[in-house]
């Protein structure tokens, strides 16, 4: 049992890196994505054009392959990160991208008369925003917000491609040591823990915001 019991402390230290990099992948990706909705929804033609490339790149290559050219190929230029902060700045990059057109879906998805009906009540553009078209544009993209945040958190076993030690690197590392399956077994049950509590917070939102409906 004891044997058990240290593994799984040993896993779970790898767990930390898992944690700290979905946290920095969420604190900016996701404000990122708001950012970046906002502008392509804009008038300016270059603005919508870069970030049309911008989310066209990052969503259509594979997310290893970004972490491979930042933590590898960027060296070579001269541009050199620590793993982790090739991990974050990839992570934040490609999931800003896949958030960039769940918002801008969102709030493209709200009817013009809704816009129009705040006019008339006098609200200017912000008020208008975060009153009127934002709390619903939240509830129609909540389930794949939800989607990419279970996502992300198997993404971040794509960290130990590059040498970070994280549960799936060190669970790989018992079971090299003591050739016996339990390190896996006890890996898939906390990334099942953590996708759990994940859906439980999303069933949450969804009920906060099903006054929208």
């Amino acid at each position: 049992m004891s044997y058990y019991v240290d593994i799984t402390k040993f896993i779970l230290q790898g767990s930390m890196i898992t944690f700290k990099l979905y946290a920095v992948t969420i604190i900016f990706s996701i404000p990122l994505g708001i950012l970046c909705a906002a502008a392509k929804l804009s008038k300016f033609k270059l603005v919508r054009f870069i970030l049309e490339l911008y989310t066209w790149i990052f969503r259509g290559t594979p997310l290893l392959l970004q972490l491979f050219f930042t933590y590898f190929a960027l060296p070579i230029i001269g541009i050199k990160f620590s793993q982790f902060q090739a991990a974050a700045i990839t992570f934040v990059f490609n999931y800003g991208a896949y958030f960039t057109e769940i918002f801008r879906g969102g709030i493209s998805s709200i009817d013009r008369g809704q816009y129009e009906a705040a006019k008339v009540l006098g609200m200017n553009y912000r008020q208008t925003m975060t009153r009127i078209i934002l709390p619903q544009a939240t509830k129609r993209i909540l389930l794949p917000v939800s989607n990419e945040a279970i996502n992300l958190i198997k993404d971040t076993a794509l960290v130990a491609a590059i040498g970070i030690g994280d549960i799936l690197r060190a669970s790989k590392e018992v079971l090299t040591r003591d050739f016996v399956i339990s390190p896996f077994i006890i890996a898939a049950l906390i990334y099942l823990l953590i996708t759990s509590f994940v859906v439980l917070l999303f069933k949450k939102l969804e009920k906060k915001y099903s006054i929208y409906d």
